[in-house]
């Protein structure tokens, strides 16, 4: 199964894509869809469907696994992230990809068996996970391919 994990965001959007084959996982690409600041809204949410239809239609991944939005303390930001979300969901779904979505805890309780464990526990399992040397970086990035592995294991329960 290929998954595509996506970490919302308007100015960094990261996404993962990872193989699972035979219980193992394995990294295919991961990165950041970056808009610049100050860029009208609508023209950051058509530069991250773009970005985010080209990197479908390269990694051709089977389902889109997505962080769920949590409370934030700035509305303004959590409108903007709102809207990155919709395109990324919107952009699966035009790719005909089936969408899981995962709250943050979830997230963190899925892989490190803690739900209010730290970035760096996170990114640190992350690492394990994929046999990486290192953390992907930037943090959106690493927070994507989590949100593919949760995507991963929790499908992996519920066939058991």
């Amino acid at each position: 199964m290929r998954i595509i994990g996506i970490d919302p965001g308007t100015g960094i959007l990261g996404f993962g894509v990872i193989d699972v084959i035979q219980g193992k996982y394995k990294m295919v690409d991961a990165g950041v869809v970056t808009t610049p600041a100050h860029t009208p809204i609508d023209e950051r949410l058509e530069d991250i469907f773009d970005s985010l239809t080209e990197i479908i239609k390269t990694t051709k991944p089977e389902v889109m696994s997505i962080e769920q939005l949590f409370f934030a303390r700035n509305v303004t930001t959590a409108i903007s992230v709102a809207q990155a979300r919709g395109v990324a969901m919107l952009t699966g779904r035009k790719a005909k990809l089936p969408i899981a979505e995962y709250t943050p805890m979830q997230i963190k309780q899925t892989l490190t068996g803690y739900g209010k464990a730290d970035k760096k526990q996170v990114q640190e399992m992350v690492r394990i996970q994929l046999g990486l040397t290192e953390v992907p970086k930037p943090d959106d990035c690493a927070d994507a391919l989590a949100a593919a592995i949760t995507h991963a294991l929790m499908s992996r329960q519920s066939m058991d």
